[in-house]
């Protein structure tokens, strides 16, 4: 099961920078990562993440670093920026509030988490 895609639209960079703010990655590293560490509910292929990267970049959130790899391999691998990592502070405190709404609204809470894989 995926998110529809205004849901994914929303949840999607919010994602890829949790990540990055982890570690590093590159691209297909991250279309892993996603569909791993959500249980497939954020599933996104290579041709949704590339865009969403650039954009990130665009927006000073992410910037690239070339990398070679063990196998001799150059990859463009992908760190969170200090811009990036306060707009996700942000959203954090956006999304708290969200999700405090929903949960007086009956929509949100322990019985939705059980639910999750």
């Amino acid at each position: 099961m995926t998110l529809e895609r205004e849901w994914m639209r929303g949840a999607a960079p919010l994602a890829v920078l949790t990540l990055l703010e982890r570690r590093e990655m590159y691209g297909y590293e991250l279309v892993e990562a996603l569909e791993r560490d959500t249980g497939g509910i954020l599933a996104m292929g290579q041709s949704t993440v590339y865009p969403l990267l650039y954009n990130l970049e665009g927006r000073g959130h992410v910037e690239p670093v070339w990398r070679t790899a063990p196998s001799g391999r150059r990859r463009k691998y992908y760190r969170i920026t200090a811009a990036g990592c306060a707009w996700l502070t942000e959203q954090r405190a956006q999304w708290t509030k969200l999700v405090t709404a929903l949960a007086r609204l009956g929509l949100a809470g322990p019985a939705t988490e059980e639910a999750l894989p």
